[in-house]
């Protein structure tokens, strides 16, 4: 165990955009161990290793994860190359390992908890932490020009609200809840469906397509959905089914900026 200790990142969150830190960090040499709430609400589900949680395994670009309850099944994983994912909200896992570093990529929009003490380098990814306070660093997650930027002093830009635009559509790409209760999934991920479609049912509202594309997100059958929770993604490319199961140009765009962030935080204390 003790030679896994020695490069060791801990990451907070196991969705799709934390998926693509957590596969570059394992695929450059580090150690992972992915903390998760107990039912994580990821809507691009092929690409998230949080459905470890559910499943006991997930798979994400050949990169297998594996769901762990001891430290000691923590170590068999790592001796079998899978990365492990445990429930740990609160980051009690620091009081048994010291990691070189831990990333926050929950993607809350607001800081749940971490401090910049927690590890010798500490980043998080997107709104609601203070670069130089909250962390060491924090990645930019706007799409635009500043996607994926460095930054070691101030904030993040704030929380839109507005998805980033895919095939010339923002909003109008992704669904939201209207109510509240356990959804019941009609179509799966990667079926193609237009505009006015039923893909899925709450109770006894339909849930419809918004726009022409790919369903290249939808939460997970039988979850307990919350009024104006983010439920499903369309990508109005039809030729781009296959987006469904790899990691997106956002994910790799800020999982090489917390990479780059690492060993430059590496070579400073050094």
């Amino acid at each position: 165990m003790k030679k896994h200790m020695e490069n060791l990142v801990i990451v907070r969150g196991g969705g799709d955009i934390a998926s693509g830190t957590i596969h570059k960090l394992y695929r450059s040499g580090f150690s992972v161990i992915i903390l998760e709430i107990a039912a994580p609400t990821a809507i691009r589900r092929r690409v998230a290793f949080s459905e470890a949680m559910y499943d006991g395994m997930a798979e994400v670009e050949g990169v297998l994860c594996q769901k762990a309850n001891s430290l000691e099944y923590i170590e068999g994983l790592f001796l079998e190359r899978r990365i492990p994912i445990i429930q740990d909200e609160t980051c009690e896992i620091l009081k048994q390992v010291k990691p070189i570093a831990l990333v926050d990529a929950i993607l809350a929009k607001k800081n749940l908890g971490t401090k910049i003490d927690m590890a010798p380098i500490t980043i998080a990814l997107g709104p609601g932490f203070e670069a130089g306070l909250d962390a060491n660093a924090v990645i930019e997650t706007q799409r635009g020009h500043d996607l994926g930027r460095i930054i070691w002093k101030g904030f993040a830009q704030k929380n839109t609200g507005v998805p980033g635009v895919i095939g010339g559509y923002g909003k109008e790409r992704v669904i939201h809840s209207q109510t509240a209760g356990r959804i019941q999934n009609i179509c799966k991920i990667s079926d193609e469906v237009t505009k006015g479609q039923v893909i899925a049912t709450i109770g006894e509202v339909k849930v419809k397509a918004t726009i022409d594309g790919i369903l290249r997100g939808i939460i997970r059958d039988n979850y307990p959905v919350e009024q104006g929770l983010k439920i499903a993604d369309i990508d109005p490319r039809m030729d781009e089914k296959k987006n469904c199961f790899t990691i997106s140009d956002k994910a790799r765009c800020i999982a090489g900026s917390v990479l780059e962030a690492i060993l430059q935080l590496q070579r400073e204390k050094r």
